[in-house]
């Protein structure tokens, strides 16, 4: 009989690249796995199996090896994956495997607190700029990067040469900032402001993170479990 696809799976094609055909709940889940991954490596843990990574993560190991198995990622017979090869693979996929350069729009609480947000710079993102509209604040530094006027965004931006911008603005202000960034050569916009941006330019990338809106899915789903918990309490055992 045929054998389901496992750990003991060994791929020769390497990993997927054309990301456009790929799940995007799959493609989501990378990143997770590469978290746990990372996590396995600073513990010295060299090896690990699908089983493995469902019990620390909570997915059935079934989805997980599915998941990798899209982008041509398999582990061996009896052994599994290799811990650091694997971290390698899944770099590459989602293009961390390189530095980006970043700057930061708005330099207030929110701002300040990403900036400071060691994450980043782990992960190969670079803070080279930031700029604000407080003259406070315009000539001083934050994570050691220069903190300059937002009224220059269109003439240092593209000396800086910055892939990503990182907007932590009001809400009235990211609309017409990510129209400046998308004539400025960034590539990519992540928007703290609780809007959806529609940049001028088709060919840049926005991702929306709206805090008040992620705590609503949290609320949502805390009372949907109490819901069914009432559900199954109030449910007679003998209803037929």
């Amino acid at each position: 009989m045929p054998t389901q696809p496992d750990d003991d799976m060994t791929s020769h094609e390497g990993p997927a690249h054309v990301l456009g055909m790929i799940p995007a709940a799959s493609a989501n889940r990378l990143g997770i796995y590469l978290r746990e991954l990372e996590r396995l490596e600073r513990t010295e843990i060299s090896t690990v199996n699908s089983r493995q990574l469902s019990e620390n993560l909570g997915w059935s190991d079934a989805q997980i090896r599915r998941d990798l198995a899209v982008f041509g990622l398999f582990g061996r017979r009896g052994v599994g994956y290799t811990v650091k090869e694997l971290a390698a693979s899944i770099r590459q996929i989602l293009g961390i495997n390189r530095n980006w350069d970043v700057i930061l729009i708005g330099v207030g609480n929110l701002g300040r607190a990403l900036a400071g947000y060691r994450g980043f710079a782990s992960n190969g993102y670079r803070l080279v700029a930031a700029f604000d509209n407080n003259p406070a604040l315009i000539g001083t530094k934050i994570a050691n990067a220069p903190i300059y006027s937002v009224e220059r965004l269109e003439e240092l931006v593209p000396t800086l040469q910055a892939q990503l911008a990182i907007l932590a603005v009001p809400v009235d202000h990211a609309p017409p900032l990510a129209q400046r960034l998308s004539q400025c050569g960034i590539q990519g916009i992540l928007n703290f402001a609780p809007v959806i941006l529609k940049p001028v330019q088709t060919d840049i990338t926005c991702v929306d993170v709206d805090l008040a809106l992620e705590l609503q899915r949290l609320v949502f789903a805390v009372v949907s479990r109490d819901r069914s918990r009432r559900d199954l309490e109030s449910t007679p055992e003998d209803a037929t």
